[in-house]
């Protein structure tokens, strides 16, 4: 006993240790894609609504070479520096990052320099994606029909069935387990399939938060495994107990869904919904095959289940619901957004299947009770829910694809205005939040025309708005432990085209100075 609450103490702090970020999303970069330049940029800057790791950039030219560049990631940004002697024409960058979730963003897109050409750009469809695909279902059955099966089996039904069925998804789901990480190692670097022989892919997997969540996945079917083969009904229930935690916990540490916002609601509410999924579907295997054999025991496994059905399926409903609330902006992302079609295809589905829960609770589990030779409409019942839940769970592994709604209206919502402006001297970013009349904040990124650091004693920012008659005002800049320079709480009265300028103090004698104009809304 001592042994199987230390390891439930450990899928707990695992779990726990898990970082707690939204979906990650580009929300602006810098050149623009599809902008035409004058000159070759020294840098590009690609820049997220959080902080991501850069796994992959790849640049391929407008003479369709293969180009090295170098990455960095700053803060929310990702600073790409480019080789010096571009062509002129059509360049395509590539990008792939992981997002605290643990879920992959990879991307394109396009600049120019002095003409567009037809430079081709990368396919976005990922011959990996269906492998990924069919990983993530491959851990659903496992933990839902193998941990789920072996639950039902210790703590319901007085004798086992389906252990075929039970155990060959506990064996899928460990496959699935250790697939999910492998592709994921291969998507964040970008690899062939043939990557998965390599070390790093399973190091960069198992840094993402994917890496705890399979593992203890892996933890939760070995443990329901070892239940399963257990010699004593005691022994049994206490590691299927341990197993069915663990199956809340492995999805509580990763997706969408664990790892949105507010946390103390959404990581408790993908746990209950979790355990309670695998009580639910966990128990279908098992009752079909008491059916199909005609079973004695039948009767009184359905009345066992049923007595703690109602309520289980009442919290998978509220935590599913409020699980949905928390990803969609509105209703109308139920069709505007892929994310919001997979929803409600999905709970289309859940309607089918909880009014097929109800006829067997009500009517045909009656019907058996009475003569257990009418479990045939039961065993055709039962089947069916088995096939919606599958659909269903197929639905839910495609999410992995697709950012929420509520990531991609966090971005429009936190877009900073981002302007980039350089000479051979120096190279300044400058980024002003939210960019819109009022209050702003503005971070001064000063570099050097190769990208390296700018050493600055004192910067300015000079603020003017000629059409509206604002003469410029100066703002002095304060140096933060960021390494940039920021000037805090800017009043912008009105909306135009302002003038900015920065004036950068290197030595008493030397002052750099950039200037260009922004949009405030």
């Amino acid at each position: 006993m001592r042994l199987v609450s230390s390891l439930a103490a450990l899928l707990v702090a695992v779990c726990l240790a898990t970082a707690a970020q939204a979906h990650a999303v580009l929300i602006s970069a810098d050149p623009a894609d599809g902008s035409v330049l004058a000159q070759a940029p020294k840098l590009l800057v690609l820049r997220f609504n959080e902080a991501v790791a850069p796994t992959a950039v790849s640049l391929l030219d407008a003479a369709g070479r293969p180009r090295d560049v170098s990455i960095r990631a700053v803060d929310e940004s990702v600073e790409v520096t480019l080789p010096a002697d571009l062509p002129q024409g059509t360049h395509v960058i590539s990008y792939r990052v992981v997002s605290q979730d643990g879920h992959p963003v990879a991307g394109s897109l396009l600049f120019s320099i002095g003409v567009e050409t037809g430079t081709a750009v990368p396919s976005g469809a990922d011959e990996i994606d269906p492998l990924i695909w069919l990983a993530r279902i491959a851990v659903y059955l496992g933990l839902f029909a193998g941990v789920g099966g072996v639950f039902f089996a210790a703590w319901i039904a007085r004798a086992p069935a389906g252990g075929r069925v039970i155990l060959g998804s506990l064996g899928v789901g460990l496959v699935g387990a250790i697939a999910s990480l492998g592709l994921q190692g291969v998507e964040l670097l970008n690899l062939p399939l043939a990557g998965l022989v390599r070390r790093a892919a399973w190091d960069s997997a198992l840094a993402t938060s994917l890496g705890p969540s399979m593992l203890i996945a892996t933890a939760a079917m070995l443990i329901a495994a070892t239940g399963w083969r257990s010699s004593t009904v005691r022994t049994a229930r206490t590691w299927s107990a341990v197993a069915i935690i663990g199956v809340g916990l492995a999805l509580a540490a990763s997706g969408h869904a664990a790892t949105a916002s507010p946390q103390w609601l959404t990581r408790p509410a993908v746990f209950v919904h979790g355990v309670g999924l695998a009580y639910w579907l966990g128990a279908l295997v098992p009752l079909a095959t008491l059916a199909w054999q005609r079973n004695e025991t039948l009767p009184w496994a359905l009345k066992s289940f049923s007595a703690a059905a109602m309520p289980v399926v009442g919290l998978i409903a509220l935590t599913g619901l409020t699980l949905a609330f928390v990803q969609l902006d509105s209703l109308g992302a139920l069709i505007d957004t892929r994310y919001g079609n997979i929803l409600a295809l999905k709970l289309a589905l859940v309607m089918l299947l909880l009014m097929l829960a109800a006829l067997n609770r009500f009517v045909l589990a009656s019907s058996v009770t009475r003569s257990i030779s009418r479990a045939g409409s039961l065993l055709r019942s039962i089947a069916a829910e088995c096939a919606l839940a599958v659909a269903i769970l197929a639905l839910a592994a495609g999410w992995s694809f697709t950012p929420p709604p509520r990531a991609l209206a966090m971005s429009a919502d936190n877009v900073p205005l981002a302007v980039h402006i350089h000479t051979d001297a120096a190279m300044f970013q400058v980024l002003i939040a939210p960019g819109k009349v009022g209050q702003n904040d503005f971070v001064l990124q000063l570099m050097n025309g190769d990208a390296s650091s700018f050493a600055a004693k004192e910067a300015t920012l000079t603020l003017s708005l000629p059409a509206r008659g604002i003469e410029p005002i100066d703002h002095g800049a304060t140096l933060g432990p960021d390494g940039y320079w920021h000037v805090n709480k800017v009043s912008l009265p009105f909306p135009g085209r302002w003038h900015m300028q920065i004036g950068a103090l290197v030595t008493d004698f030397k002052k750099v100075t950039l200037e260009d104009d922004f949009e405030v809304r």
